[in-house]
């Protein structure tokens, strides 16, 4: 059977260049060149009827082994938990009081650039550390 290697992770929002942005600074993630004819994504996204401006964003993985982000403009608001996110890995390896470090420094340049924090989950005798947190648009995430 053939295994898929490559996937796509869609947020639905309702700014998707700012949400797009923020994850792009998160994870170090870039846009995709602009269509063939134009300069810039602004360039393009003038181009589109006004309805359509800022619909979407996409970003990925400069390397090309992380998955492509997109994010989609929707009509309603988030009103429950995410049933999925993402946990961003900032504490591989680390134990104890250094992971914990790892953590607040990650978190403290992440909530300024609008993320919010949420509980800090301290290390049990199944789970090392994490500290939950919420993007720009309150959708859940880790740090992890």
């Amino acid at each position: 059977m053939p295994s898929v290697k490559k996937f796509q992770v869609t947020f639905d929002c309702a700014d998707p260049v700012r949400v797009g942005r923020f994850w792009c600074e998160v994870l170090g993630y870039v846009p995709p060149a602009p269509p063939e004819g134009f300069d810039t994504w602004d360039d393009f996204d003038r181009s589109q009827a006004p309805e359509d401006r800022g619909s979407w964003f996409a970003c990925g993985d400069p390397t090309g082994e992380g998955p492509r982000l997109f994010f989609q403009r929707v009509p309603e608001g988030k009103t429950v938990k995410n049933r999925v996110h993402l946990d961003v890995r900032v504490g591989t390896g680390l134990v104890g009081e250094e992971r914990l470090a790892a953590l607040e420094s990650e978190c403290a340049r992440l909530v300024a650039l609008g993320a919010v924090r949420g509980k800090l989950l301290l290390a049990d005798e199944e789970n090392e550390s994490c500290q939950n947190m919420q993007d720009v648009e309150g959708n859940e995430f880790c740090l992890d």
